[in-house]
């Protein structure tokens, strides 16, 4: 059901293949998956073509890519549980004594597998309610559209019971069914007192279902969908086909169709090497300096983060071409890593962030404006880990060292040339608004691919169709969130806890800055044990209203949201993308785990200014 390994780890195809439960029925899946990909990337391109250059746009391009998009988003969450890519935490399970594992996991798959169970006669209700409605554009009923989340929640059931029947031992999964069954007939023995408890439900369903099934390892998707289901159906006499609705509009915003789109530009960047190119272009330029190497890091984390949007394939990208080197000159293990963690962290703001995307989605706030924005940002936070990363460096070895000639430097550059203008093409277009991030993303792609063939040395067949699944699984594992963390924050916002919350906070002494200050506490915590893209849609609802009755302007509170969000993710002993680093840099972390800390405190610094001079995020907007 989910990433095995460590706390976190991403496997590659080769490696999960003998694992797959559901690989025969998947094949079929994956090839339909990798087509609607190309068809959703052709739709775009086509909008953009009759958009911008024969100036007759086609009204029912958005409406095909978006029916494209919901059945591509199913089918690729369908595919990710097939490859064991499902996000969550793993970090407690191996607390508890080996002889219990087995038998946890087996309780997690079946967590998840009934959630998706109780979901699916209310998604086929669901189907046929949307059945009466008649698309726009295209004049077909929406149902055609929404059989998507019927048809990828049965192959999620049918996957998730075949790896559990496969791997699990027959006593666990008995177990396993008695201790669901019983949780859930004391539900339905106890929903006459627990509707009486009002608020207190939040406490037990939407924050303590939800925390224990991620303390068993229950794929963090899921996770919110048990902790709503439980909290609608044990608490409420709201019909489970409003939760399919929520899901549907989570994962259905037409902001979200650049997501997989950048996605699948990572995957080029990395298949390229056009990441590489940018690194030894900012090596010849700044290696030979006292901690050259660290800021060539630092440096090739912001520009190539402003290609492939992911901060799994940056660290991907830079540290095999940096660690060598920074080996060479004395720099510890322990200590890279925690420069490029934290350097993750901070080009996490970088166009084109999925997770300012998913923000913008969310809270209304513009793409372009966070675009420019988060530029700005991340440089401020480059600044104070530089400063930190100059002061580690005073005992840095620079025998032998010499500076590039310039025809080196010259070399470099033109071969990274193509490469360093495509994050200029993204943040240009997007923050002057000439397109939208989706029409860029697909115009970024078309430019990655072609220039990849053309200059970098091109790109297989078979690995064009290995990039397409991969980012069909990793899309449908970050869209499948995104519904069920949507469909848990309707739930709370609709209990009127929002309204209390924003009464509360207003009341605090200090001001704005005091929420402020809460804001950065509350995302470190939820970045540690959510990762980004769910926090964001589970709080952002009920932050960013109260953030506005407080006078505090929108960008500049998504600056500190993703700033703090991002330093919880990387620290550890939970912080996923520590983890993330650790693996990509073959780091132990508990090795790495003392080194990261004075590198947290740079970006915690960096981020007490971005909060406090509200200029920095707005001032240029």
């Amino acid at each position: 059901m989910a990433t095995a390994g460590d706390e976190f780890a991403i496997e590659t195809q080769s490696e999960v293949v003998g694992a797959r439960a559901g690989s025969l029925l998947m094949r079929p899946v994956e090839v339909v998956a990798a087509i609607l990909l190309v068809l959703i990337v052709g739709l775009l391109l086509a909008g953009v073509f009759t958009r911008y250059v024969l100036h007759m746009p086609v009204v029912w391009i958005d409406e095909a890519a978006s029916i494209s998009f919901l059945w591509f988003a199913m089918l690729g969450s369908a595919i990710a549980i097939d490859r064991n890519e499902h996000l969550r935490l793993t970090v407690f399970i191996n607390m508890f004594p080996a002889r219990w594992r087995g038998l946890i996991e087996t309780l997690a798959t079946l967590l998840a597998i009934t959630a998706l169970a109780a979901l699916l006669m209310p998604a086929v209700d669901y189907v046929r309610e949307e059945s009466w409605v008649t698309s726009a554009a295209l004049k077909i009923p929406v149902s055609y559209r929404v059989s998507a989340i019927v048809v990828g929640i049965v192959l999620m059931l049918v996957v998730a019971l075949a790896h559990v029947w496969r791997t699990a031992a027959r006593q666990e999964i008995v177990v396993s069914v008695v201790i669901i069954a019983a949780l859930v007939g004391l539900g339905f023995l106890m929903s006459p007192v627990l509707m009486g408890l009002g608020y207190f439900n939040i406490l037990i369903f939407l924050v303590g279902v939800a925390a224990f099934c991620l303390v068993l390892g229950v794929p963090i998707a899921f996770c919110f969908a048990v902790g709503t289901i439980g909290f609608l159906a044990f608490t409420t006499h709201v019909p489970m086909i409003v939760m399919i609705g929520r899901m549907d509009e989570g994962m259905s915003s037409l902001i979200l169709l650049s997501v997989p789109i950048f996605v699948l530009l990572g995957c080029i960047l990395d298949a390229t090497g056009m990441g590489k190119a940018i690194v030894d272009f900012m090596a010849s330029l700044l290696g030979h300096v006292k901690a050259g190497m660290s800021y060539v890091l630092l440096g090739s984390l912001f520009l190539v983060s402003g290609i492939s949007g992911s901060k799994v394939s940056d660290m991907a990208t830079v540290a095999p071409a940096l660690f060598p080197e920074m080996k060479r000159r004395g720099h510890k293990p322990k200590e890279m890593i925690a420069l490029l963690a934290t350097g993750a962290a901070m080009a996490d703001t970088v166009p084109p962030s999925i997770v300012l995307i998913v923000l913008g989605s969310v809270a209304g706030v513009s793409i372009a404006a966070l675009f420019t924005s988060g530029v700005v940002i991340a440089f401020v936070l480059l600044l104070s880990l530089a400063v930190l990363a100059r002061w580690k460096a005073r005992g840095e070895s620079m025998e032998g060292v010499a500076r590039a000639p310039f025809k080196v430097v010259r070399a470099t550059l033109l071969i990274a040339a193509p490469a360093l203008l495509l994050p200029f093409i993204i943040r240009g277009a997007v923050g002057g608004g000439i397109a939208t991030a989706t029409e860029v993303s697909t115009i970024a792609v078309l430019y990655a691919f072609v220039i990849g063939i053309v200059l970098y040395g091109g790109i297989r067949p078979p690995k064009i169709y290995a990039m397409l699944v991969e980012t069909a699984a990793l899309s449908g594992a970050i869209l499948l969130i995104l519904g069920t963390a949507s469909a848990m924050a309707w739930a709370l916002t609709q209990t009127g806890f929002a309204h209390q919350l924003a009464g509360y906070m207003r009341e605090l002494p200090g001001g704005w800055f005091t929420y402020m200050l809460v804001t950065i506490a509350v995302f470190v915590v939820l970045g540690c044990v959510l990762e980004g893209l769910p926090a964001i849609v589970l709080m952002a609802p009920l932050m960013f209203p109260i953030a506005k009755q407080m006078g505090i302007h929108d960008v500049h509170y998504a600056m500190v949201v993703v700033t703090a969000m991002n330093i919880g993710l990387m620290a550890p002993p939970i912080g996923i993308g520590f983890y993330i680093a650790c693996k990509i840099g073959n780091v132990s972390p508990d090795e790495a785990m003392g080194a990261i800390w004075p590198y947290l405190g740079a970006l915690i610094v960096g981020l007490l200014l971005i909060a406090a001079v509200p200029a920095l995020s707005i001032a240029y907007l």
